[in-house]
């Protein structure tokens, strides 16, 4: 079958062979990017509630299965740990019933649940300084993206845009005031009414820094990554997400106030409640 190939199929395949050792900022002794951008003295940073605060809907929050899981008898045990079975089902339930949803409620998101995604999304478990272990696997432990959040229906929320810091578990204020219109524009009228919209920025240096020119297929696994996380939460939580990839690029870098080079849109998820 004859068909034309595209020339950017190069970037799918394997390119380790690009990484050469003591080309890379890293084996040069560059000191390594930060893990975040530090918002500024006269940011407006905002406390989230724990992402296990969404728990207590449920029974019990993380302390309390971590004080039972540190007990010695095997009956407390047998509370934090349940039957593999039980585990699998969940799991198939919530990937069974995953599915894109773009139809959504006027009902707004709680803080609570918002506090939930994120840290789903790009949740910090350990942080060690430098690097960070976090509830999506990435290339070098490198988590190569920054999240900002559209908050349009947020309980507790001014509306506007905001940056989540993963490592404290903040959210930093970029600016407020509903500019959903803009957003929606740039989202080539994808926007939905959402109750929010999780917008992924590509922040390659920080793989670069120890991949070089391998690190942007990385960049791009790490994304994957990182929204099939935001799928599985929402369904876990009842509400409705959808991926976008068909965004208009820089009507959405000039959105987030990003320069295009250095950082750069690259996926987008609105978020509410299914209607």
């Amino acid at each position: 079958m004859q068909y034309e190939r595209f020339e950017g199929s190069w970037f799918l395949k394997s390119n380790w062979h690009l990484v050469k050792t003591g080309q890379s900022d890293q084996s040069k002794g560059v000191p390594v990017p930060p893990q975040e951008e530090p918002p500024a003295p006269e940011d407006c940073v905002i406390d989230l509630p724990p992402p296990d605060s969404i728990l207590k809907a449920f029974g019990e929050t993380q302390e309390q299965k971590n004080e039972a899981s540190s007990g010695r008898d095997m009956k407390s045990r047998e509370k934090v740990i349940p039957d593999v079975s039980k585990r699998a089902a969940v799991l198939y339930h919530l990937l069974n019933n995953r599915k894109s949803r773009r139809k959504y409620t006027e009902e707004p998101l709680t803080i609570e649940q918002l506090s939930y995604l994120l840290w789903a999304i790009e949740g910090v478990k350990e942080n060690r300084g430098k690097f960070s272990f976090r509830t999506t696997p990435s290339g070098g432990a490198r988590h190569p993206l920054d999240i900002y959040i559209f908050a349009h229906k947020v309980e507790g929320l001014n509306v506007g845009l905001y940056r989540y810091l993963p490592v404290e578990h903040e959210l930093v204020l970029e600016r407020q005031g509903d500019d959903s219109v803009a957003l929606d524009e740039a989202l080539n009228g994808q926007f939905w009414n959402a109750a929010c919209v999780v917008i992924w920025a590509a922040v390659p240096y920080r793989s670069e820094w120890r991949y070089g020119k391998a690190a942007y297929k990385l960049v791009a696994l790490d994304t994957g990554h990182s929204c099939q996380n935001l799928y599985l939460a929402c369904e876990s939580l009842g509400l409705g997400t959808c991926a976008i990839g068909a965004y208009d690029q820089e009507k959405l870098d000039a959105y987030l106030g990003l320069d295009g080079e250095e950082m750069f849109a690259i996926y987008a998820a609105p978020i509410g409640h299914v209607a």
